[in-house]
């Protein structure tokens, strides 16, 4: 069972989208898998295409750095940045936030743009894959259809080295679905319906994993 501060986001979001309810379950499935991830120090990797490649970078900005919680470098990391240089450490110790690990692999353009040139436009996904991804790590698959085909190769070399899959599609789920170890189908059919309930989704599993991991415990 959820800690009642973290189930709060999940409350808050059927609240505002009541159409979300029929994936409240999966949603705190989801949730599970990337705890489980981030406590044992592993990361996250994403990939969508078009609109959903922007929402793989939306939620690595999310992550990376705070969402709405502050979250300060330990003390011990400060003092180091101090001693090494007093001025720029101070500044440094100031300012640099806490993240979670994301990866998102629709970000690295000269790469990308040199595989697909070179060798495969469909496997520019799974290539990332392969050399980011570490048993432990989790793959998030964004695709309104559910049957991207980069993405759905991605998904093989996720299965191939360990990796949990997570799918966030619409109503229909496709491929993407069938293969995830949980799939997040939000009910629309309509593309840009889709993507309209896709962001308050991953912001609250955005929400869900700062609470847990930089939020305070009588929140």
């Amino acid at each position: 069972m959820l800690e009642v501060r973290i189930q709060k986001h999940v409350d808050t979001l059927i609240e505002r989208y009541p159409q979300l309810e029929v994936c409240r379950d999966d949603i705190v499935k989801a949730y599970e898998i990337m705890e489980e991830c981030y406590s044992s120090d592993y990361k996250l990797l994403i990939a969508g295409n078009g609109g959903s490649a922007a929402d793989s970078e939306h939620i690595a900005g999310e992550l990376m750095k705070r969402f709405k919680t502050p979250r300060p470098v330990p003390e011990e990391f400060k003092q180091k940045l101090m001693d090494i240089d007093s001025e720029r450490g101070e500044n440094l110790a100031k300012n640099l936030e806490r993240g979670l690990m994301v990866i998102p692999l629709v970000a690295h353009e000269a790469l990308t743009t040199a595989y697909i040139n070179d060798v495969d436009g469909l496997g520019v996904f799974a290539q990332q894959l392969y050399g980011f991804g570490r048993k432990g790590d989790v793959f998030l698959g964004i695709s309104t259809s559910g049957n991207s085909k980069n993405v759905m190769s991605a998904t093989v070399v996720a299965r191939a080295l360990g990796i949990k899959v997570i799918g966030l599609t619409g109503q229909n789920g496709g491929e993407l679905a069938e293969v995830a170890d949980v799939a997040i189908r939000v009910p629309e059919t309509e593309t840009y319906m889709i993507q309209e309930l896709h962001l308050p989704v991953y912001h609250c599993l955005c929400l869900m994993l700062e609470d847990k991991f930089f939020g305070k415990e009588d929140n």
